[in-house]
């Protein structure tokens, strides 16, 4: 196992170098471009991982102009790509808030009230990410 292990991290490494430049099979190179690297969610909060049966769900978003998402936590992580449009995130506990744009990585708060807000003219799109218990949901309304 460990023969087989430490050339996969390495590989791995080398594929997510900065500005990494790898080949696939045929010679044709393949350019890697990091988008993010956080320890912490968008609150300062760690990062940790559900402790059993993780699940991963992908989704894709659209918010339209002016839309406002309800109040709102995640009880395990979330990370979102920007893929295009302006979202205003704010947390109601403490009255923070974050803008992303187009390009930008979200790292959501876990367990804190947030709403977002599209604030551009056009809709948000995200590719959305969740890292939860095999089974369960992520987003928890507040009543």
């Amino acid at each position: 196992m460990r023969k087989i292990l430490a050339p996969t991290l390495l590989l791995t490494a080398a594929l997510f170098a900065n500005s990494a430049q790898a080949l696939d099979a045929s010679g044709t190179p393949v350019v890697v471009t990091p988008l993010a690297s956080r320890t912490e969610t968008a609150s300062g909060q760690p990062i940790t991982l559900p402790q059993k049966n993780v699940q991963i769900l992908v989704s894709a978003y659209q918010i339209a102009p002016g839309a406002t998402l309800p109040v709102h936590k995640h009880p395990f992580p979330r990370y979102a790509y920007v893929e295009a449009g302006t979202l205003q995130v704010t947390n109601v506990e403490t009255g923070k808030s974050n803008t992303y744009q187009t390009g930008d990585f979200i790292i959501e708060m876990i367990g804190q009230w947030h709403q977002a807000i599209n604030i551009g003219a056009d809709p948000v799109k995200l590719l959305v990410i969740d890292q939860v218990e095999e089974g369960t949901k992520n987003t928890v309304l507040r009543q």
